[in-house]
């Protein structure tokens, strides 16, 4: 086996990118303190080309020299806007017809190995600060939450992890 050369894997210029069928899911992000987290969810929002990123709260908006260090110019090709609250967000998504999905540990939340996304449907996930999770208030918002077993002794994830895993079950089931 040989490793592909950058050159060979034929990616999209970031026009062509912006011209693309995206995989119809919005990340929210609710007051997310770290910008390297931040660039992470641009960075694989743009390997599962997503429609777009919210960025709510505390969250620092591009341009940003630390959230490029793991984006990577994904910043410049996945679409974003600037929300003061994820209730904002979450209200403006669902005015738009988006189902709106907070990945959180909450009562009557589906695990996500069972949850199926339908197509055409429009999705919005929204994934919390590292240390609160979701404000409550934006899981009262939400049309329902998602919520990523875990078997060991710790009780959360790496949001930018649990941004790969759940983008990734929205892109096997809607796009792949």
């Amino acid at each position: 086996m040989r490793k592909l050369r950058t050159i060979e894997m034929k990616r999209l210029s970031i026009d062509e990118f912006r011209e693309a069928a995206k995989l119809p899911l919005v990340v929210v992000l609710d007051d997310v303190r770290s910008m390297y987290n931040i660039g992470s969810v641009f960075r694989t929002g743009d390997a599962f080309r997503i429609e777009g990123v919210c960025l709510c709260g505390i969250c620092q908006c591009p341009p940003s020299t630390e959230i490029h260090k793991t984006a990577l110019g994904a910043e410049d090709s996945v679409s974003w806007q600037y929300f003061r609250t994820a209730v904002d967000a979450v209200g403006e998504l669902k005015g738009r017809g988006y189902t709106v999905l907070s990945v959180e540990q909450a009562e009557g939340s589906t695990k996500l190995h069972e949850f199926v996304p339908e197509k055409g449907r429009r999705y919005a996930v929204v994934l919390g600060n590292e240390v609160k999770g979701v404000h409550q208030e934006v899981v009262d918002a939400s049309d329902g939450c998602l919520e990523i077993p875990q078997l060991g002794t710790k009780h959360s994830m790496n949001v930018s992890v649990t941004a790969g895993i759940v983008i990734y079950k929205f892109a096997e089931a809607l796009m792949l």
